[in-house]
């Protein structure tokens, strides 16, 4: 007589897999994900705009660690092209965090984590 219900193969059902050892590979999964979220938030990224007349320094948590202009890109009279080179800067630096972050937590291939 055929089985009825339950999961397909049986209480092994989760491919073969037990409960138990799909949350210790779950929770090793976590560990791993935040060691490296861990090591990402330490390293920097830097950018440049302007032919290097403004420099950005971002961390891997995205915290803006340095910022510094050449003088002679300092102009009263052209404040908005200085705004447009250091918003520039800054979201390149960033747009590098988000790649190093993708590619740091794309290994673990979390269907909706990115």
């Amino acid at each position: 007589m055929a089985k009825r219900g339950g999961f397909p193969g049986g209480m092994g059902g989760f491919g073969g897999m037990n409960i138990n050892q799909l949350m210790k590979e779950a929770k090793k999964m976590q560990a791993d994900m935040e060691k490296s979220q861990e090591e990402l938030s330490s390293k920097e990224f830097e950018a440049t705009a302007g032919g290097g007349a403004v420099f950005v320094k971002v961390s891997g948590d995205k915290t803006i660690k340095e910022i510094k202009l050449q003088k002679d890109v300092v102009d009263p009279e052209d404040v908005e092209m200085l705004q447009d080179l250091i918003l520039t800067c800054v979201n390149e630096a960033l747009r590098k965090v988000d790649s190093a972050q993708a590619a740091q937590l794309g290994k673990f291939n979390i269907p909706g984590l990115m």
